[in-house]
């Protein structure tokens, strides 16, 4: 009997906490909403779902399909994995990235474990030349810094890349870390990526930054433990229409296909990765969708597309407001939201939840952030006019740069292409920064005029050389701001300057009258 009474009281215990548990819903069971009815008004479901499908897989696969696009684009240069990328001057509108800046000369690469491990060797820092940058995963997690900065502190590393589940055939990562090697923690893929900006020091020059470009060695472990180490391969990209966009068709699919074909399917990708047999991606087979998966493929991404740019420029989401008081905005000009997540080493997981809108929000738009922020930079994103408006192609606006921005080395803006988050094609001028100041009009106090319009007919008239074009080399384009500063003075500048808000001189009466008086 004292055990019928426990196992009743147990069982009370079970239904008392499942009640607590579960939300009643209040609901009749014989009300069913006509659920069954109302099923039929969607004739071709199959359809409806892969488009949804797909626009999941868009958004989830977005920081991925980014490095797929860098060993492509590699490829259509002509070298692959392995080859190390440099320039020798800074990027131009020739260039295709996700608003890289015009102001340092890259060096760039990728490389992949899926035949072993594999070392990247990083010189050292010179008199002339520092690197900042980072190794990022297949996902687009920075794993670890380089340069003074980073894990070798400017005296150059062996960087090892263990492929996942790493069978210890060389040795261990404890005793490999032994014999010198800098072993790179979450190798969760095959694939990894890296880029450097170099830090001129000492008058240096970008020719410079090229050839300490060419001390990056790029060898497999075995190569270095059989003592027989093949030449690195370089590519001078300096003349090269290097393009590593990610392009909204289905090279954005197929570049899915390529991240599950070329890498595990890691245990938290599982639910999405079955998803994805929907518009015909299965890992071990050939990416052959029929013409409806191809239809329901692009409707998704652009539905994908859609969702991300309405977060790009909605205040708040992936940008927001710097100067705020008392819960007023004090200006325009926004920073990059990334919470804690800059803190965590951007793996944009937090807890159980991989926060998969707020990673796609960021390589919406951005590639390669750093395992560590360093105050190295600060970036300043300019999406509206002083009234609240979005820029756009067709106005002319002007931006005052004040003579105490507080950059140790130099500040820049620089234009970016709304649709492409690129720079506008076909321009000979993308920005404007400190390095243009011996050229461009300066006022009495020390300030610069930067005017930013679509044609040179609308600046005014001796003030040409602080002209930075918003047409593309086809068309007007809807357009935003970076503006850079490098090496913020201290690590609070913000409490104690602000940047001026771009004004629409188009809006402007009296800018207006000038122009008709000028003409």
């Amino acid at each position: 009997m004292k055990h019928l009474l426990a196992l009743t009281a147990f069982a009370a215990t079970l239904v008392s906490g499942a009640s607590m548990a579960v939300t009643p819903t209040g609901a009749n069971f014989n009300d069913t909403g006509d659920i069954l009815a109302r099923s039929k008004q969607h004739p071709d479901i199959e359809y409806e779902i892969m488009v949804q499908r797909a626009t999941q897989a868009a958004i989830y696969y977005m920081p991925a399909v980014a490095q797929v696009d860098f060993i492509k684009a590699t490829r259509r240069a002509g070298g692959d994995y392995d080859t190390v990328n440099f320039v020798t001057r800074p990027f131009g509108s020739e260039k295709g990235f996700l608003t890289a800046n015009d102001t340092t000369a890259y060096a760039w690469g990728s490389i992949s474990t899926k035949q072993g491990a594999m070392v990247v060797e990083v010189p050292p820092m010179t008199d002339k030349i520092d690197y900042f940058g980072s190794f990022i995963s297949a996902w687009h997690v920075p794993m670890i810094d380089v340069g003074s900065k980073g894990a070798d502190e400017g005296k150059g590393g062996k960087y090892l890349f263990l492929p996942p589940n790493y069978d210890g055939k060389h040795g261990t990562a404890a005793e490999l870390e032994a014999q010198g090697y800098i072993i790179v923690p979450g190798m969760d893929g095959h694939d990894a990526s890296y880029s450097f900006r170099p830090t001129l020091l000492n008058g240096a020059s970008h020719v410079d930054a090229g050839d300490h470009a060419k001390g990056i060695k790029v060898y497999s472990l075995k190569e270095a433990l059989d003592g027989d180490i093949e030449p690195t391969e370089y590519l001078d990209a300096t003349e090269l229409p290097y393009d590593c966009l990610p392009y909204y068709n289905m090279t954005f699919i197929e570049d899915i296909n390529d991240v599950v074909q070329n890498n595990p399917v890691r245990e938290k990708d599982r639910a999405i990765y079955s998803t994805l047999q929907s518009i015909g991606i299965k890992k071990g087979e050939a990416f052959n969708p029929t013409p409806i998966q191809k239809k329901a493929a692009l409707e998704g991404l652009e539905l994908a597309y859609a969702y991300m740019q309405k977060k790009f420029i909605t205040e708040g989401e992936t940008v927001a407001p710097l100067w705020v008081k008392d819960g007023e905005k004090l200006s325009e000009w926004s920073f990059w939201n990334f919470g804690p997540q800059a803190q965590m080493g951007f793996p944009f997981e937090d807890g159980e939840e991989i926060l998969i809108d707020k990673r796609a929000g960021s390589y919406f738009y951005v590639t390669f952030l750093p395992n560590k922020l360093g105050g190295a930079t600060f970036y300043l994103t300019g999406l509206r006019d002083s009234d609240g408006n979005l820029l756009n192609g067709e106005d002319t606006y002007k931006l005052n740069v004040p003579a105490d921005v507080p950059a140790k080395d130099f500040w820049s803006a620089i234009v970016y292409n709304m649709e492409t988050k690129n720079f506008n094609r076909g321009v000979d001028r993308v920005g404007a920064s400190t390095k243009d100041l011996e050229m461009m009009v300066k006022n009495a106090d020390g300030s610069v005029d930067v005017y930013y319009a679509p044609n040179l007919d609308e600046v005014p008239k001796g003030l040409e050389a602080n002209w930075v074009t918003t047409e593309s080399a086809t068309s007007a384009n809807d357009w935003f701001f970076l503006f850079r500063l490098y090496r913020p003075e201290t690590k609070d500048w913000f409490k104690t300057w602000m940047l001026n808000d771009v004004e629409n001189l188009s809006k402007s009466v009296s800018y207006t009258h000038l122009r008709a008086h000028e003409t």
